[in-house]
């Protein structure tokens, strides 16, 4: 069997497509696997460092409003489709599985003329226009949300790195600790925006250090590549010993529990190995992940967009794992009243982590599996029939 996995662009989409193709060679060694991407995509370092082959095709990025850009797509769209047609015919492709963004369109229509065994993932509660369109050309349709409006969708949350999926919390709580250089026993806030970082929830965080060293609490916070400079190093004590410094943090010495500032987090695992709360953004990616630590959170969804980020964030939030708050409304004072309590309270942190446990999902790997088993089967029925 030979898989082609259309997840190019972002790492919402990337990282489930690799996770996948993880999944399916831990299975079946032997099976092939073609990751589908754009030259202007994190792909093109991602794929290749995880060990597998990568097809670039033109992107075709599609308007979410009205504008003369759209006079454009028709052409983009043609070349691209015929673009993927290619491959699927090189590598002898049997499925192809879509994760939205600008490649998945032109994938769909591809394995869709090819007659192809077609799996679509959508992990944002609103649906693009790619997956829409994909979903209308398969029964073979996953969500990361269970109330996703996509027809024959099936809850099944997101592919996660195994790093994440496996992960357990307490076990890795004094390793993560130690690797960032955090008191071992102290309560501990977690506030990243991405892997931009986001300047609201850097502003509100670093104005908040005050009430949070007051109360004892120790902050390990991702401010973005971007940001470093910008972002003001609040004075904590010098870290305990051990690597924390190998994400380049910052740290001053003062009294008081310590505050690490690192501009990017490589081992998101130990970030949430050492967390009791955080405070992030709502994408469907983070959301995921931190259902499935069991990892409350305050979620403050981007405030641009078509809303996608708060739909994102609550099915956790309602289930009791994690908390809302628009980002006009995140403050220090915000901080202060909600997120310093929390943390002053364990016994409703793990409340809400557990709740967050139950509702997320580690599997959604295996899940994709099965569903490009069945898709492979009934692709092979119909072009039997055919002949």
């Amino acid at each position: 069997m030979h898989v082609v996995l259309a997840g190019g662009g972002s790492a919402g989409h990337v990282e489930p497509a690799l996770a996948v193709a993880d999944a399916l060679r831990r299975e079946d060694p032997e099976v092939g696997i073609t990751l589908l991407g754009t030259a202007r995509g994190l792909e093109t370092r991602l794929v290749p460092a995880r060990g597998y082959d990568l097809a670039l095709i033109p992107p075709v990025p599609l308007p979410r409003v009205a504008t003369p850009r759209l006079l454009a797509v028709p052409g983009r769209l043609l070349a691209a489709v015929a673009a993927a047609v290619r491959l699927l015919d090189r590598v002898v492709a049997d499925v192809v599985v879509g994760f939205g963004g600008y490649v998945a369109l032109p994938a769909y229509l591809a394995a869709w003329q090819r007659r192809l065994g077609l799996v679509v993932h959508e992990a944002n509660a609103r649906p693009g226009l790619a997956n829409r369109v994909g979903a209308r050309l398969t029964r073979h349709v996953a969500a990361a949300t269970p109330d996703c409006p996509l027809p024959h969708a099936a809850y099944v949350g997101i592919p996660l790195r195994p790093a994440v999926a496996r992960l357990d919390r307490p076990a890795r709580r004094a390793e993560a600790r130690r690797h960032f250089g955090l008191h071992p026993q102290r309560p501990t806030l977690l506030v990243f925006g991405g892997s931009q970082g986001a300047r609201s929830l850097n502003r509100a965080a670093v104005a908040a250090a005050p009430a949070l060293a007051a109360a004892g609490v120790q902050v390990l916070h991702a401010v973005g590549p971007a940001n470093v400079g910008c972002v003001p190093v609040p004075a904590s004590p010098r870290a305990a010993p051990g690597n924390g410094d190998a994400n380049g943090d910052g740290d001053r010495s003062a009294d008081g529990p310590p505050y690490r500032v690192v501009p990017y987090l490589e081992r998101m695992d130990l970030a949430y190995a050492a967390a009791d709360v955080a405070l992030c953004r709502a994408g469907a990616l983070t959301c995921a992940e931190l259902a499935a630590v069991g990892l409350p959170a305050a979620y403050v969804p981007l405030p641009i967009g078509n809303g996608e980020q708060r739909l994102n964030a609550q099915p956790v939030v309602r289930a009791g794992g994690g908390l809302l708050v628009d980002d006009a409304a995140l403050s220090a004072d915000w901080i202060r009243d909600h997120l310093v309590p929390l943390l002053a309270d364990p016994a409703r942190v793990r409340a809400m982590g557990e709740a967050a446990r139950r509702f997320g999902r580690r599997d959604a790997d295996r899940a994709l599996v099965r569903m490009v088993h069945v898709a492979a089967a009934g692709s092979r029925a119909a072009h039997r029939r055919g002949r």
